[in-house]
This record gives C-alpha cells, structure tokens and sequence, in this order.
C-alpha cells in the first residue's frame, strides 16, 4: 500500500513522562492546536483476530491514542470533494509509540489488533453521542472496493 497523506488527518507525537512508578501520558489538551472541541472520552476494546471498521461519521472528528496493545489503524479517503481521494494511510500505534491521530469526518477508518493482547484505544471525539440519530456510518469491513485490506478475518 502507497500512502500519500489524507487531507485532515494529523499526527501529533506523545511523550511519556516515566518515573519509577510508572508513566503519566498528556494526550490532548485544550491550549494544542488540533483541538477543536470536547465531545466525549470513551475507550474501545478490540480483541485479537478482530477488526473495527469500517465506519465513518458526517460531523464528528475522532481523536484517537492507543493505550494497551498494539494496533493497526487504516484510513481511507472516500469524500467526493477531497483532494485526497482515494487515497490511504495505515498506522501502528501502540504505548511505545504513542500518538494522537486525528480523523476528520468522512474518512473511512478503523482498527485491528496486533498481536495476543487486546487493543485499547481512547478516542476523544468532537461530538457527544447522539443515541436516537447516530453520527455512524459503516462499511463491511471485507466485503467492499476500498484497496486495503485487513490481517483479522472477523469484524465488523
């Protein structure tokens, strides 16, 4: 897979600040230029031969730091009137290589586990959940025309 960049999407490289107890994580603060609103925090799990995905939203922007495990996070440009189009980015992401990766609304996305363990994955997105007209749209994560594919056989 060739990646060329998606408009919208960024990166911003995390630190950890270790010590002998541990380690403290900043991942997204008001005062950083690539926030642009509170929605919610939630953590999503993804266990291993598993694939989240695809799904996109029309409005909400997604914030995403993975904190336990290893995963792999693919996007793909479906948005008619990007420059991008067509275009895809695939990114590993675990806590020694910690990230905040930021998905603008219409970017296909989605993420699998690497590995045995379970993928945890934060996302901050900008919008709160909206339980009668969900902000959520999804593609069958195997049956479709997007040119990447997945490495689990089961999702959805």
């Amino acid at each position: 897979m060739k990646e060329k960049g998606i408009v919208g999407v960024n990166v911003k490289n995390l630190r950890l600040i270790k010590d002998e107890r541990g380690f403290l994580m900043e991942m997204l603060r008001c005062d950083d230029p690539l926030f642009k609103k509170f929605g919610q925090v939630y953590v999503s799990a993804c266990n291993p031969g598993f694939v989240k995905g695809w799904h996109y939203h029309k409005k909400q922007t997604d914030n995403f730091i993975v904190v336990a495990g290893k995963g792999r996070i693919l996007l793909y440009d479906q948005r008619e009137d990007s420059a991008t189009k067509g275009n895809s980015m695939e990114f590993i992401m675990s806590r020694d290589n910690p990230i905040l990766l930021t998905i603008p609304p219409g970017v296909l996305h989605g993420f699998e586990a690497l590995g045995k363990e379970v993928l945890m994955v934060v996302n901050i997105p900008t919008e709160l959940y909206n339980y009668k007209e969900p902000d959520e749209f999804r593609v069958d994560p195997f049956k479709n025309d997007i040119p990447i594919k997945w490495k689990a056989k089961k999702g959805g």
